[in-house]
């Protein structure tokens, strides 16, 4: 398959279809883990819609140029969070899963560093790849062919703060 491009209108529309599909499978839950920086956007709107704090996970796994090349999975030292104990009822939350071993990882992490409140964690995620070793709880779109899906905020990546800046006053001299 080709790549996947995803427009800010598809990638918003997707989010939506994925607290749709948490919402009418009637689990409860009370918080939000969401994995950064992939998660962050569906974290934090899932988060909004259901009214459940969010919690944040730093990961990193891809390395190279374009960061397309999987290494090594590291974690943040601690999970970042406004509320003073994780909740009971974990919703772990990323943009795909690739490989699936960031969500598989994830789950050990959670518990080896709270285990001691959390009885369940479900998973959620926008992209479900073919290539996953792992299944998540929800998913909006499944992807048998495993595309390199090009989200709308990756373009950033390769920007400088000075060709934003270089942009937006050509943009404001032809106003």
């Amino acid at each position: 398959m080709a790549d996947l491009y995803v427009s800010w209108s598809d990638y918003n529309h997707t989010i939506e279809q994925l607290a749709i599909k948490i919402y009418q499978s009637n689990w409860q839950f009370n918080q939000i883990v969401c994995l950064a920086r992939g998660g962050l956007r569906v974290g934090d709107v899932l988060s909004r819609i259901y009214k459940q704090p969010l919690a944040v996970l730093s990961t990193s796994s891809y390395t190279g140029a374009g960061k397309q090349t999987r290494g090594e999975l590291v974690f943040a030292r601690s999970l970042t969070m406004t509320t003073p104990e994780i909740g009971s009822h974990i919703l772990l939350v990323d943009d795909l899963v690739d490989s699936g071993v960031t969500l598989q990882q994830t789950i050990p992490w959670l518990n080896q560093n709270f285990g001691d409140r959390i009885q369940e964690i479900r998973t959620a995620v926008l992209w479900y790849k073919a290539c996953s070793v792992m299944v998540p709880n929800y998913y909006v779109d499944y992807l048998p062919d495993n595309p390199w899906i090009h989200q709308p905020f990756e373009h950033y990546e390769k920007m400088a703060p000075a060709e934003l800046a270089a942009s937006h006053e050509s943009a404001s001299v032809t106003k």
